[in-house]
């Protein structure tokens, strides 16, 4: 069922951040607070957690975030579409489960059908942001972007963001690596990549 950006934001006009994956949804409350030029949308396969979270953004007073139960495989483009074209302006992707095994492989939440939704949702000047602490599993995501002919690749050494996530938190606080890439339209990468050499010639 499509998300009803009037009935859960109290200014649907705002750009969109949509977290998916969102687990306890505790980033998005933060972000929520922090910025509220923003409205996030966080989605998650585990209800309970959806139900809790939205409980807190309620006692929290936040009008500019809301979270929605949603298998982001199977249903991610029904929930988006009642979202207008050039509203989503910002995707995350956080530590997603890496399904170690390869016989749940499939379970991945990140393959072409999930691209091909936020392809088609992300506008010309979104981006979309992907961290992992497993490896194998960042190379898989980022070389289903990059293989992507509407996406390019620019730098990401470090979040884009202030707010960080319990994992990253802890996996920092390890000294262990985080692997992050950020990838926009291909339009405007290539742009920002030409622009970026200008800058160094």
């Amino acid at each position: 069922m499509p998300v009803d950006l009037a009935a859960v934001f109290a200014d649907p006009e705002l750009p969109l951040h949509l977290d998916i994956g969102c687990a306890r949804g505790r980033f998005l409350l933060r972000m929520a607070k922090t910025d509220p030029r923003w409205n996030y949308l966080g989605v998650e396969i585990r209800e309970p957690l959806v139900i809790e979270a939205n409980r807190l953004a309620e006692e929290a007073g936040l009008v500019n975030l809301h979270y929605s139960f949603c298998n982001a495989m199977l249903w991610l483009e029904p929930l988006l579409q009642g979202v207008p074209q050039g509203l989503l302006q910002m995707v995350t992707i956080q530590f997603p489960d890496p399904w170690f095994k390869k016989k749940h492989a499939k379970r991945r939440m990140v393959n072409q059908e999930l691209i091909d939704t936020i392809a088609r949702q992300l506008a010309g000047d979104g981006r979309v942001f992907v961290q992992t602490d497993i490896e194998f599993l960042s190379e898989e995501m980022f070389e289903l972007f990059r293989s992507d002919r509407r996406f390019g690749q620019v730098s990401a050494a470090e979040s884009p963001f202030s707010v960080t996530t319990e994992r990253e938190n802890a996996v920092e606080e390890k000294g262990l690596p985080i692997y992050r890439a950020i990838f926009k339209p291909i339009e405007q990468a290539v742009n920002l990549l030409a622009h970026a050499g200008d800058l160094t010639a």
